[in-house]
């Protein structure tokens, strides 16, 4: 049976600048749920004389260490490649037929988080995916700490029928609710190294809090960047076999949540053993609503006390609500601000009312849910109390956790607004069907004084047309929309957000074929560094869960295109029609 590898322990052998290690590829039995759950029989890897292991054993050595690597393949029927198992900067390729050992001495390389893996035969991606033998290679600089996290991302998954996929999605061996629970104390300081042991790109969104990213990895090298250049993000992509290296310091106590945002590999669908239907959603089976690509988080106090004067906290009444079917989702939701009197309880708005709220002002908003079935709102990128981020059965803390909303109820959700910028709120539960039929916005902070001004502060709010792939991607709710009229000569602030189900459809903004210049501000509601803020070409790649602030400044009348995927066969096009300045 294939173990949980929660890589805290290196393997092999350190004897003075070298590592002895025995690694082979054997089947066995991987449990990617519950310990006595169901089990896929797999091919695993595994030290000499120790129990396999998903993800494979940690690799992790001081940097001028040369690594003497015995592998053998234990299969009986499939040549295997091992790769990764090389001096960095580059990626070689070991063949080890059936039965048989091999040898490899390399020294280590650049410092870093890695991956490496071995492949048995040949994998079509189409139809299958073999990813659980890979495993964490690290390589520590000079004098590094090395009490940091490796959490390593596998995924093996199936055709059943000719319809039915069977995924197991796995963060250190396990599929939540099964995964570890992390721990740690208000005012910690947490360092985590992440790999994507995978052949898909995952967006890794952080519930609550900011981290920063110290390092990046593409398999070949890792890119250390320098305190000031630290990107500041809630969700970062790692693309298929990279890493990052992060940290971040929870400041508020309860539960949170670090997951993948793309909805098909975190909603309970995906689960190995049977999921959820759409019956157990309308029951509001909140203890079930997610699977995969998700670690818990569980803060406890801290030193010194916080506290909050929200005397002054502005009120807000949110509806969520369903009108007529439109398009290609299966419904039409839509969460619709009261303003004045309460709207019709078939109106909706997709996307949602864009909220603009102050920062430092506290709002609290409540959420009446209108419709026949549970939902939740999650306040993406908002820094708020554990209880209202929105994940019911698991937001809050033990003893008051927060519940779904049910049909006719309500949920105050108090935020509270430390920084300017772009964010999301968006349904979290039943994701799938809620998100892409309508249930998501945008949140817009400002700073106190001016009010919004919508002739040069321009929401792009990028979401899906119903949960088909590909993907037909509507922008503001539109799949044909009217131009955006802009004022030549008059710098805008263009606001991207990405919620789609999926996402990393990159938009150009075009001049007949050429991209224009903006000027990078924002990503992810933080603002750039001073010196990140420079004119680059006009193209964004936004993955579910990410927002992007541009500057742009028409310097004459004329015509654009907002183009999303390849201009030769969009995905979607948008008219920007740039016009004379108003007296």
């Amino acid at each position: 049976m294939a173990e949980a590898n929660d890589n805290r322990r290196a393997a092999g052998l350190l004897r003075g600048d070298t590592l002895f290690v025995d690694l082979d590829l054997r089947m066995a039995r991987w449990y990617p749920e519950a310990a006595d759950g169901a089990f896929i029989e797999a091919p695993v890897l595994g030290e000499a004389g120790r129990p396999p292991q998903v993800p494979g054993p940690l690799l992790r050595v001081p940097e001028g260490t040369t690594i003497v690597a015995r592998l053998t393949n234990a299969l009986t029927d499939s040549t295997v490649t091992w790769f990764g198992l090389s001096t960095r900067l580059g990626v070689d390729s070991v063949l080890v037929r059936p039965g048989e050992t091999t040898t490899v001495r390399f020294w280590a390389g650049q410092a870093g988080t890695y991956a490496y893996r071995a492949q048995a035969g040949r994998v079509d991606w189409n139809v299958r995916e073999r990813e659980q033998a890979v495993g964490a290679f690290i390589v520590d600089a000079p004098g590094a700490r090395t009490g940091d996290r490796v959490f390593v991302m596998n995924i093996w998954g199936d055709l059943v029928d000719s319809v039915t996929y069977r995924n197991a999605l796995a963060i250190n061996g396990r599929g939540w609710p099964y995964t570890e629970r992390i721990r740690a104390a208000r005012g910690d300081t947490l360092r985590w190294r992440i790999v994507n042991g995978t052949a898909r790109p995952h967006p890794m969104h952080l519930h609550g809090f900011y981290y920063r990213i110290l390092s990046r990895g593409d398999g070949r090298r890792d890119s250390i960047f320098s305190p000031e250049e630290r990107p500041e993000v809630v969700t970062e992509l790692l693309p298929p076999f990279a890493t990052m290296a992060m940290e971040w310091v929870p400041e508020r106590e309860g539960n949170w949540l670090f997951h993948c945002h793309l909805a098909f590999h975190v909603v309970a669908e995906t689960r190995f053993t049977p999921g959820m239907d759409h019956e157990d959603h309308l029951s509001g089976d909140v203890a079930r609503h997610m699977a995969g690509l998700v670690l818990g988080i569980e803060v406890g106090p801290g030193p010194g006390a916080l506290r909050e004067d929200r005397s002054n906290a502005r009120a807000m009444r949110l509806l969520v609500q369903e009108g007529r079917r439109r398009g290609r989702a299966p419904r039409a939701l839509g969460f619709v601000l009261q303003r004045q009197a309460p709207p019709a309880r078939d109106s909706v708005e997709i996307p949602g009312t864009p909220l603009i709220l102050t920062r430092g002002q506290p709002t609290d908003i409540t959420v009446v849910n209108h419709l026949v079935e549970p939902t939740a709102v999650h306040w993406h990128g908002i820094e708020l109390e554990s209880y209202s981020d929105g994940v019911a059965g698991w937001s809050g803390a033990p003893g008051r956790l927060a519940p779904a909303i049910a049909p006719g109820d309500s949920f105050t959700a108090r935020l509270t607004l430390p920084r300017a910028g772009t964010f999301i709120y968006h349904t979290h539960l039943n994701d799938i069907e809620q998100l892409t039929s309508g249930l998501y916005g945008a949140i817009v902070v400002l700073e106190s004084g001016p009010a919004y001004d919508p002739r040069t502060d321009h929401l792009l709010v990028v979401g899906w047309d119903g949960p088909a792939d590909p993907p037909r991607l509507l922008v503001n709710g539109d799949s044909l929309p009217p131009p955006l009229v802009l004022e030549a000569g008059v710098r805008h602030r263009l606001r991207f957000v990405f919620i789609g189900a999926v996402g990393g459809e990159p938009f150009r903004l075009l001049s007949d074929s050429t991209p224009v210049r903006w000027r990078a501000l924002a990503r992810d509601g933080a603002g750039l560094p001073t010196s990140q803020q420079v004119e680059v070409p006009a193209v964004v790649r936004g993955w579910a869960g990410q927002t992007f602030d541009f500057g742009f400044l028409p310097p004459a009348p004329g015509e654009y295109r907002l183009v999303a995927g390849d201009p030769a066969r969009p995905l979607w096009v948008g008219r920007v029609v740039a016009r004379e300045r108003s007296p």
